[in-house]
């Protein structure tokens, strides 16, 4: 079988191993915490260091390629590029921080904005996923695919975060808490597990290798309700909870999700966007062409509502409402995507 990408994939695999080693050493010394935009969005030395050793190696290798790390500025110039590498130095940098086992390097290649080869390293459990698109999926050089467990029994894996803060109320059946979503999806490509879902927004860094090492076993990663998800795009925030895994589990636990009323975010809504149905004729028509309007819905119904506009140099609240817990949690995310908000409402 030809394998494209199989010189991306070997210097992948070997960065990955290289910068597993880097945050290992830095864990056992000790380091520093610190914060972007929120408590809950921790960086340290480590992220930084790892995210230098990746990037080096591939412009050394790859200098006409594009790249998007989360630890790197970001600029335009990757737009033009057909070929982009997505990288997330440590995926589930709070796992790691708390001495968890549950995180990962990242390393994604995407050609004109779809998944192609992924390589994702979990060093504290020595355990290497690496895969292309047409090729299959590898797990520390041997091959693995997908479980073939019936939807109703399949494994759902979900955001540690989001099941402390809610998931947990919902009835549906073999949720696994954990964090790391690059994690996740090298799992479910792998067999280990066999679906995830987000309530909140990822971006393109956490997803992209995970993405194409679910594609490589034959699934897909998509927005909740099946929306395409661009990689190399201008915002690096997907905007949405996704959804990921066997086609078939990803079905059945799209109704499951429908049948209990679990809520997602989508940030910076548009017409073209499906929750844009959600509004109100009057009120899509006050709304149409903001460009800072976020909205929390579940079962078909709006339950939360954030409507931010320009205020100098940060973005201001002008429109707040909704229930208080779904609008804790949206304002939260918005926070999150643009740091703090001018007039944000307070929550007890």
């Amino acid at each position: 079988m030809t394998a494209p990408y199989a010189a991306e994939r070997r210097l992948a695999e070997k960065l990955a191993r290289q910068a597993g080693e880097v945050l290992l050493a830095h864990r056992a010394a000790g380091f520093q915490v610190n914060y972007k935009t929120s408590q809950d969005d921790p960086v340290t030395v480590a992220d930084t260091e790892a995210s230098a050793l990746i990037v080096a190696g591939l412009r050394a290798a790859f200098p006409d390629d594009g790249i998007l790390s989360e630890e790197l500025t970001d600029t335009a110039e990757r737009l033009g590029k057909r070929r982009v590498w997505i990288i997330d130095p440590i995926d589930g940098t709070k796992e790691y921080v708390e001495g968890s086992t549950d995180f990962a390097v990242s390393i994604g290649l995407a050609v004109d904005g779809e998944a192609v080869m992924g390589v994702v390293y979990a060093p504290a459990q020595q355990a290497l996923y690496s895969g292309e698109v047409g090729v299959g999926v590898f797990r520390n050089g041997e091959p693995a695919g997908f479980s073939a467990r019936p939807p109703q029994q399949a494994v759902i894996w979900v955001s540690d975060t989001e099941y402390k803060r809610e998931l947990h109320q919902y009835p549906l059946a073999n949720m696994r808490p954990s964090g790391s979503i690059a994690l996740k999806l090298a799992l479910i490509a792998a067999g280990e597990t066999d679906a995830t879902f987000t309530m909140s927004p990822r971006a393109s860094w956490d997803l992209a290798a995970g993405m194409a090492l679910v594609r490589a076993a034959g699934g897909t990663v998509t927005r909740r309700g099946g929306g395409r998800i661009e990689l190399n795009a201008p915002q690096t925030s997907i905007r949405q909870g996704l959804i990921g895994g066997r086609s078939d589990v990803v079905a059945w636990l799209e109704q499951e999700l429908a049948r209990l009323a679990v809520p997602e975010q989508q940030l910076n809504l548009v017409e073209s966007d499906a929750a844009w149905a959600l509004l109100p004729p009057p009120e899509q028509e006050r709304l149409r062409g903001e460009a800072h309007l976020h909205l929390r819905h579940a079962a078909g119904q709006m339950v939360a509502l954030l409507l931010l506009r320009p205020a100098g140099p940060a973005l201001e609240v002008v429109r707040a409402e909704g229930d208080a817990a779904h609008l804790k949690v949206l304002v939260r995310d918005v926070t999150r995507a643009y740091g703090p908000l001018q007039g944000s409402p307070t929550f007890s």
